[in-house]
């Protein structure tokens, strides 16, 4: 869905608001749960909530930044600091996965008992519905805003779903004196996070590395622009995105024996046809005189 500069601006702030207060609130109960069951599994729940936090804080700021409008020296808008943000958080999931798998090895070769169970799991279960309810709420802003940033911050948080899920597996079996299990599905989460953090980086390199449109969206744009009349065909489509916003740049392919007034108001129409498609794009159209022959498929 295409949604005005402002609703984006707004929902995603909100979004990137709520990720931050919740992550806050988990770090809390997660410390006193650690400190007392002195769990693995628990100490990676904190761990993951302390990167959870510092990710949807820069992408608080992040996002105060890139729903600025264009100026002077920002020609095409700020919309990239999304694709920054998305990238930091990937190298903070994926730290905090390295030092999760690190205490994790050092307990399986030195296990310990977990104590304090029953507020341990009273906890998790509570990030759990908290978590699911924040996910929720990002699943929806992602589907009407399509961000990048709100994305890869929906992808961390559902992994940790499966973090507290596992945790509360773990505690199970620590409660039956399987201490190595503890530490060992710690370990394996850390392996899960290691993943998203690869794709949440490969997502937002893309966007950076200005990435083409998908093709449903290029087909789009073909069927608006070849469905105008006047029009004889089109070449050389270009596009990307930054941001909210999408680039779109083409040749238009017009009846050379038109005045340029003519060929100018068949441009303008076009062009305001893909603004309105695609929620205000950026669009560049370049004209193109060409003889009157039967009209050529789009390339």
């Amino acid at each position: 869905m295409h949604i005005a500069p402002a609703q984006y601006q707004q929902q995603v702030r909100r979004a990137a608001t709520a990720a931050t207060a919740t992550a806050c609130l988990l770090i809390s109960l997660k410390l006193v749960a650690y400190l007392a069951s002195g769990s693995t599994s628990v100490l990676a729940a904190l761990v993951d909530s302390l990167m959870d936090a510092a990710a949807s804080l820069l992408n608080l700021m992040a996002l105060r930044f890139a729903t600025q409008p264009a100026d002077d020296h920002h020609r095409f808008g700020h919309g990239k600091m999304e694709s920054l943000a998305a990238l930091g958080q990937s190298l903070f999931i994926t730290g905090s996965a390295l030092l999760l798998a690190i205490e994790g090895m050092s307990r399986v070769v030195n296990p310990a008992p977990v104590t304090a169970l029953p507020w341990a799991i009273g906890v998790m279960l509570f990030s759990m519905v908290a978590t699911l309810a924040l996910l929720t709420y990002q699943r929806h802003v992602v589907k009407q805003t399509g961000s990048l940033a709100i994305k890869a911050d929906s992808l961390h948080y559902r992994s940790d779903m499966l973090l507290n899920g596992a945790i509360l597996l773990a505690l199970l079996l620590s409660g039956l004196g399987i201490n190595r299990a503890d530490p060992i599905l710690a370990m394996l989460i850390a392996g899960y996070m290691l993943w998203s953090a690869r794709h949440i980086a490969l997502d937002a390199s893309h966007a950076l590395l200005d990435r083409a449109l998908p093709d449903d969206e290029q087909a789009r744009i073909r069927e608006l622009v070849l469905a105008e009349a006047g029009v004889l065909g089109m070449h050389d489509l270009r596009t990307r995105q930054s941001g909210p916003t999408r680039f779109i740049q083409l040749h238009l392919e017009l009846d050379e024996q038109l005045l340029l007034v003519d060929a100018h108001a068949i441009a303008d129409r076009v062009e305001k046809k893909l603004r309105g498609a695609f929620g205000g794009a950026d669009v560049l159209i370049h004209q193109d005189p060409c003889p009157v022959v039967n009209k050529p498929p789009a390339s």
